[in-house]
């Protein structure tokens, strides 16, 4: 099966050319989860704990993918050719582990549960629909983006980018997290939880700093002037009331 943008990157990741190597690098990212979902498990158990946990270890995801963009000068110096392997195993798949795993705690994290009534089922029902259209959006925006662009290749070789024509980007700026802001919130709604809740309003928030602070002030450095007015077009992860049709002919259709 060919997925696209691996070609790219086996080019300037050596881990990737072989079976045995990938698997190696889908273990280390599995380790950072399930590393930081036992703290979960542990930390569950004081309720007080369970928000403030969360909150930390998502804030200490973005952290470490900031430092993939901060060190970059200084590993390409020290590493030359392994510049973006060292800083995405260092870096980028640890922060991404602690990200998954506070997303994920979001659907069994302890706390104060809601009073149950008829807001339950709206609650479960916009959970399922969060989560279906979360998992659809995120699939198939890699799947349009490409695994050289999730993994941030061109942050380290920007001369290799190429710009991704999809309709999704006349609609929405990051799509990717998107989907990953919509499977939080949607755990969250199915878990009923006060606290689950409290960190749904929380995400967007998280990766709407995250994209500001870092990874669009990147992307402004690359393409300058029309990133800017792009930014100022494209909302980042929830369409325009206009564009809900051709958002959800992307999800249906991929078009």
């Amino acid at each position: 099966m060919h997925l696209k943008g691996m070609d790219k990157l086996r080019r300037h990741v050596p881990d990737l050319r072989s079976a045995r190597g990938l698997v190696r690098v889908v273990l280390y990212l599995l380790g950072w989860i399930l590393l930081v979902t036992y703290y979960f498990l542990l930390t569950d158990q004081i309720p007080t704990w369970s928000i403030d946990s969360q909150i930390i270890i998502f804030a200490l995801g973005f952290a470490l993918l900031s430092m993939f963009f901060s060190r970059k000068k200084v590993y390409q110096e020290k590493y030359k050719g392994l510049a973006y392997r060292n800083a995405f195993a260092h870096f980028a798949i640890p922060g991404l582990g602690f990200i998954i795993a506070a997303v994920i705690h979001a659907g069994y994290m302890n706390g104060p549960f809601v009073p149950r009534g008829w807001w339950t089922y709206i609650f479960i029902a916009l959970g399922w629909l969060m989560l279906l259209t979360g998992a659809i959006l995120w699939l198939r925006s890699i799947l349009t983006f490409g695994f050289d662009n999730l993994a941030l290749l061109y942050v380290y070789f920007p001369e290799e980018g190429q710009i991704v024509n999809s309709s999704i980007y006349g609609i929405l700026r990051h799509p990717i997290y998107a989907g990953v802001i919509r499977l939080g919130i949607g755990l969250a709604l199915l878990n009923v939880n006060a606290n689950a809740l409290a960190f749904a309003l929380l995400l967007p928030l998280g990766f709407f700093g995250w994209i500001r602070l870092v990874e669009e002030k990147d992307l402004i450095q690359r393409f300058g002037l029309s990133y800017i007015e792009y930014r100022k077009r494209v909302p980042a992860f929830w369409p325009k009331v206009r564009d809900l049709e051709a958002y959800f002919r992307f999800l249906f259709t991929g078009g």
